[in-house]
């Protein structure tokens, strides 16, 4: 990781969601490999995670979505992103999303999708480049 910049990391739960171990998993992983990572926990809001990330002035968002409610979550986040001017953030989502949904998710701004079964090394070398 010494070539590589280290990012500093809000990793979210939106909405009622409560399952939230693959997100510690990842959060680890990616502290692991040297980033900073910041963790909001559960049930948060779009305005919860957009304040957190202006407030720790991160480089990349990653939501943890299982609900089945991420094009609406998603949509939430990116336009409290947009009124908050934070074009330079990058978005990544995981959890259970179907493939018909990713190219939405892309088309929103999404910069990444992974779903159950990516392997870990994957995840951890997205988020550092």
């Amino acid at each position: 990781m010494a070539s590589q910049k280290r990012k500093r990391i809000l990793i979210a739960k939106p909405g009622l969601d409560g399952h939230d171990r693959g997100a510690k998993v990842i959060a680890r992983a990616l502290r692991d490999a040297g980033h900073e990572v910041i963790y909001t926990g559960l049930h948060q809001t779009a305005e919860m995670i957009v304040n957190a990330a202006m407030q720790e002035d991160v480089d990349v968002i990653g939501l943890s979505i299982l609900s089945g409610a991420h094009i609406h979550l998603v949509e939430s986040l990116t336009k409290q992103m947009k009124e908050a001017k934070m074009s330079g953030v990058k978005l990544f989502v995981g959890g259970i999303i179907p493939e018909d949904d990713m190219g939405k998710l892309k088309k929103l701004g999404v910069t990444g999708i992974f779903t159950p079964g990516t392997p870990m090394a994957e995840i951890v070398a997205v988020f550092s480049k």
